[in-house]
């Protein structure tokens, strides 16, 4: 009886990708598509794929991972060249953690076409076993470059850094996550070495612009900004070099737009987050200028809801 509940809440989990929804999407004005990029961004989905019940709740009716699909289909059908980032914790908060430990949650995101993500404090909450095995399930990769894996069974199961070419625009995405000591048990992260963020992101950064990339995205898991000397995204932005972007998660802060900060080089670096449980998708469009490296860009961010508006 077990056995075939379990078999029945993984399939009805990844059957909800093909489900068509109803939502809001908002309209763009037609670009020079080959200079131009679309990111799409969520961050501490939290094992949601389904939506909030319909309780009377703030929340009722939002998230799910059919709403999620049928938002980025459609952006993909008017969009060429569109970049989907996770900004880590994609595990633990519903049934279909505890059951499932991440397979399902995996599996979406990769019948979802995400092109890369990073690692959330909670994604360690089965272990490093759990993590090394759930991320077999994954066709997109895990980038985090101040986690030392060397010595545990996440060895060479990530990366610290990808490229990826859109058009005529080179885009180099890095990651950084929290530090586990005092927030996730040893016994979760085991031998885990971890390494100071913003030194280990301005390296990986600098590398990035070396190799000609137009635009370095950092995902990060540190959070948006604290009241004492904890290392934040703030703080990684004010701190940075080369970093243009970073895509935040860990604090479940809605930005209605991304926050401007100005780095060691006088550039701006924009730092957007998305809330929680998947309510809601991160959304900028940028234009990359060669001449000059001028980045514009137009934030918004896409309700997920089965209600119509």
């Amino acid at each position: 009886m077990l056995n075939s509940r379990r078999k029945f809440i993984k399939q009805s989990a990844l059957a909800t990708v093909s489900f068509a929804v109803p939502t809001i999407l908002t309209a763009k004005t037609k670009i020079d598509k080959s200079n131009s990029l679309t990111i799409l961004h969520t961050n501490d989905v939290h094992s949601r794929l389904e939506p909030f019940p319909m309780d009377g709740s703030p929340s009722e009716g939002l998230g799910g991972i059919a709403a999620r699909a049928t938002v980025i289909e459609q952006i993909r059908n008017q969009e060429e060249h569109v970049l989907l980032l996770d900004a880590g914790d994609m595990f633990q908060g519903t049934p279909y953690f505890n059951v499932f430990k991440g397979e399902p949650e995996i599996r979406a995101m990769s019948l979802l076409g995400y092109d890369a993500g990073t690692i959330g404090n909670h994604d360690f909450d089965g272990g490093l076993n759990n993590l090394a095995h759930q991320l077999q399930h994954a066709n997109f990769p895990i980038l985090n470059c101040n986690y030392n894996f060397s010595n545990t069974q996440m060895n060479k199961k990530t990366l610290p850094f990808k490229i990826f070419e859109k058009g005529n625009i080179r885009v180099g995405i890095l990651g950084v996550g929290i530090e586990l000591q005092g927030l996730v048990p040893e016994s979760l992260y085991g031998s885990t070495q971890y390494e100071e963020p913003i030194t280990k992101a301005n390296e990986i950064a600098a590398y990035l612009r070396k190799e000609g990339c137009d635009l370095i995205i950092c995902l990060s898991h540190l959070g948006d900004r604290y009241h004492d000397t904890t290392v934040s995204d703030e703080t990684l932005a004010k701190q940075s070099f080369d970093i243009d972007l970073i895509i935040g998660g860990h604090t479940h802060r809605l930005f209605q737009q991304p926050r401007k900060y100005i780095n060691k080089t006088n550039s701006e670096v924009l730092v957007n987050q998305v809330g929680w449980a998947g309510m809601y998708l991160g959304r900028l469009d940028y234009i990359i200028h060669h001449k000059n490296r001028k980045k514009m860009s137009k934030a918004h961010t896409v309700v997920l809801s089965k209600k119509t508006n």
